[in-house]
């Protein structure tokens, strides 16, 4: 089999033949049509913001393809299934992949196996982030700063379903454009000055999804309602804020990182995945696909500015 493999932290990724994965009798052994790639897939890689990896190591958390092999004590599953992964045991980038029960979820027809491959990280982070964090509710408004990549645009599907009003911002035209296309009640651009100014002039916010913490914080908080919160799902260092933004509103912050949801809160989540894309209203964009050889130039997009969607790695020829 062929897979992406580094061998220390800050290697190139390289394409490899290796020998074919075989699932123990408590694992499912996977063909990968597609893999997504997240940002944290690249901070494993390079061993920054306290993550690490064992060696050598092929890159991936989200996959999608056909059960081909189930062990002795796996029930549930069946072989040639569709499904997508939300974590692997060996990686995503790959023909093959090994995963845990826990890991493997059921990916509904009317998806595509590229779409599948943007599920595991960016709607389960959307979806903890609103509704196990925040606890967002219908009438509520939903700010999400930086908008327009993958977890943004899945926050956006997830809180319009629910019934919130949201609020969006990109760094492009494009970008602007597509979160309109996806619903977006208020949009702006995060790289104008007066954008600020426009999301207070548009309404009070309950709840913000905060991709860069360290720039915007700061200035998220009077944005907020009496009660509001705000969900720090990204930052690449410290801010400065006025704590009394938060007094006089009883307003919080929070963080939120997806290895700390609990099994029930996992299963939780990805029953509300399947329910939403059979209902229609999960969608994952793409913006960029790759080979499997190419995997590199996938990493080296998802880290670049003005997202308009994910970035997938297809696997399968």
């Amino acid at each position: 089999m062929q897979a992406i493999q580094a061998q220390h932290h800050g290697d190139q990724l390289r394409l490899k033949q290796i020998t074919d994965l075989q699932a123990n009798e408590e694992q499912i052994l996977i063909k990968v049509e597609a893999a997504g790639v997240n940002p944290v897939d690249t901070y494993i890689v390079a061993g920054t913001n306290n993550y690490t990896a064992t060696f050598p190591h092929t890159p991936g958390k989200d996959a999608a393809g056909t059960i081909v092999q189930l062990g002795a004590k796996v029930s549930g599953f069946k072989i040639g299934q569709r499904v997508y992964c939300a974590g692997t045991l060996s990686g995503a980038s790959a023909e093959l992949c090994l995963a845990s029960p826990q890991q493997v979820h059921p990916l509904p027809d009317c998806l595509s196996y590229e779409q599948g491959a943007c599920l595991g990280t960016p709607y389960a982070t959307a979806w903890r982030a609103l509704f196990i964090r925040a606890h967002s509710q219908s009438a509520e408004t939903v700010l999400i700063h930086g908008a327009s990549g993958g977890v943004g645009l899945a926050a956006i599907q997830l809180a319009k379903a629910a019934g919130c009003r949201v609020f969006a911002t990109a760094g492009s035209e494009a970008g602007l454009a597509l979160l309109k296309q996806q619903g977006a009640d208020v949009v702006a651009n995060h790289h104008q000055a007066e954008h600020y100014q426009t999301l207070q002039q548009a309404g009070k916010v309950d709840v913000i999804l905060e991709m860069l913490a360290n720039q915007n914080l700061g200035d998220d908080l009077p944005l907020l309602n009496k009660g509001g919160r705000v969900v720090v799902i990204g930052s690449r260092g410290s801010v400065e804020i006025n704590p009394r933004d938060l007094m006089a509103r009883d307003a919080c912050v929070m963080g939120m990182a997806l290895a700390n949801a609990d099994s029930q809160q996992l299963t939780q989540i990805h029953a509300a995945i399947y329910a939403g894309a059979t209902a229609g209203f999960i969608r994952p964009v793409i913006s960029q696909s790759f080979n499997l050889a190419d995997t590199t130039l996938a990493h080296e997009a998802v880290m670049q500015a003005g997202a308009t969607g994910n970035i997938v790695v297809k696997v399968a020829n």
